[in-house]
């Protein structure tokens, strides 16, 4: 399904028919410096030349293919051919796959080599779905590719390959960006292998409407479906950032794009090699931007700090004594210009850490010691025919990504990736969203429990496959 709505949307850049719908997607980072003295001359400089940093960095640039083998629906684990003369069977043999006919969920990215031994960069959207991964380089080698660790929150992920002598990029430092100089992307959009555009660096420290903390770059650099995961160049050929997202009305390029810098890519990279998992920090609270109403209200002299709305009643920040409406000036000695700057400094705090939180309050800044929680990982459950058929419902879902929502024009719902038990016997199949239990909205796959759990012996669900909505009623037993 396509979303026929004019507004702008985010969209992920890599090229993957998932599990529902054939989906387009991709991401933007960070700093800032001063502006120059008002008497500088503007020095106008000749068109770029990208030819050595091409040749020199191309060869580290991959091809990311991405395959889910898909059982057909008829022969799925606890699944029966339709009954004519059950309640909605058009709705389910309308999108029933024929007996013995796979449909493979195929996605296509890029990536880069940051370690002659096979280790690769590239984002998570675009190996979330897949079982097969198969990463091609400029030499049309191939090799299958095994994921270290994935993290949503940042759309990083981190896969190797077994090779050794490879090819490597070299790394800069994003916050030394400078909003106008030249950058350049390399990647396969729609498959067309190491191609090369150029832009400027548009902005940077920009959030998205997706939730997540990243300071993303933006630029006008062509991005399209493919791209996502390839790498961002500055001049010096040092990669500055994994492009992710570009902002469209049609999924293709209109001079919007967003990249995720990577010093933030580096460390989730550690973490997920290290550990296989990223443990980011929480003080519990809800931050809003501080404009200059507010600034005057609260007697600040700029339109700086992060003001807190709300105060989680047994978190980290209600116990060292932090109250809504305390502006937050500095972590540990590091200012805070906007929300985005506590949601960063916080969560590369370590869990179990203290910090020292400058707060502006009734007109006069103090100084509070907090003690740092851990983020809770995003829940999903485990995706196999067993975690399927155990549960009560007999279905194993995840949350749904924001570019999946925005895909399927919905706010809630979570994907069905297998199916079981009572689910399979009404009819449910992978790649189908739940939208709704019983006329209550189904957000995540915890409140998906939960409603279950509380359920009697039947329940309807709203689904929603490709364009088409129905209830299901389902027997629980």
């Amino acid at each position: 399904m396509r979303d026929k709505r004019t507004t702008g949307v985010i969209v992920t850049a890599a090229f993957v028919a998932a599990l529902t719908t054939g989906a387009i997607k991709l991401y933007e980072p960070t700093g800032v410096h001063a502006a120059p003295p008002a008497t500088a001359p503007v020095t106008a400089r000749g068109l770029p030349d990208f030819v050595d940093l091409v040749q020199r960095y191309g060869p580290a640039v991959v091809n990311v293919r991405v395959t889910q083998a898909m059982r057909p629906a008829a022969d799925a684990p606890g699944s029966r051919e339709l009954d004519p003369n059950e309640a909605l069977p058009e709705f389910f043999r309308r999108f029933q796959i024929p007996r013995g006919e796979a449909r493979p969920a195929q996605g296509l990215g890029s990536g880069f080599i940051v370690s002659a031994d096979g280790v690769i960069l590239t984002n998570a959207h675009v190996v979330s779905v897949g079982t097969q991964i198969l990463v091609r380089l400029t030499d049309k080698r191939e090799f299958p590719a095994k994921v270290i660790g994935t993290d949503p929150q940042t759309d990083v992920a981190v896969i190797k390959i077994d090779a050794t002598n490879l090819p490597v990029v070299k790394l800069g430092d994003p916050n030394a960006v400078r909003v106008g100089e030249w950058v350049v992307a390399i990647g396969s959009p729609y498959g067309f292998d190491n191609s090369v555009t150029a832009g400027i660096v548009s902005a940077k420290a920009r959030s998205l409407p997706d939730g997540t903390y990243v300071p993303f770059i933006q630029t006008d650099v062509a991005v399209n479906p493919g791209n996502s995961g390839g790498p961002l160049f500055n001049m010096n050929g040092e990669v500055i950032g994994i492009n992710s997202q570009i902002y469209s009305r049609t999924g293709g390029y209109q001079g919007l794009s967003f990249a995720i810098p990577i010093d933030v890519a580096a460390k989730v990279q550690t973490q997920l090699v290290k550990f296989g998992k990223v443990t980011r920090g929480r003080i519990g609270v809800a931050i809003q931007e501080v404009n200059q109403s507010l600034a005057e209200s609260f007697g600040l002299k700029k339109t700086s700090g992060a003001l807190v709305s709300s105060v989680d009643k047994d978190g980290p920040a209600a116990k060292a004594g932090m109250e809504p409406g305390d502006v937050i000036l500095k972590i540990d000695g590091r200012e805070v210009q906007g929300s985005m700057d506590v949601s960063g400094y916080v969560a590369d705090l370590r869990p179990g850490s203290t910090a020292k939180v400058e707060v502006w309050r009734k007109g006069a800044s103090r100084e509070l010691t907090v003690t740092i929680g851990e983020m809770k990982p995003q829940t999903t459950a485990a995706a196999t025919p067993d975690a399927a058929s155990q549960g009560r419902l007999g279905v194993a879902v995840r949350a749904l990504t924001p570019e999946e929502r925005k895909e399927a024009g919905t706010t809630g719902g979570v994907l069905v990736e297998n199916v079981g038990g009572a689910a399979a016997k009404a009819g449910l199949q992978p790649g189908d969203i739940i939208l709704a239990l019983n006329n209550t909205p189904v957000k995540d796959p915890e409140q998906l429990r939960g409603i279950v759990a509380k359920s009697g012996k039947r329940v309807a669900v709203l689904v929603q496959r490709d364009d088409a909505k129905v209830y299901v009623p389902v027997d629980l037993g």
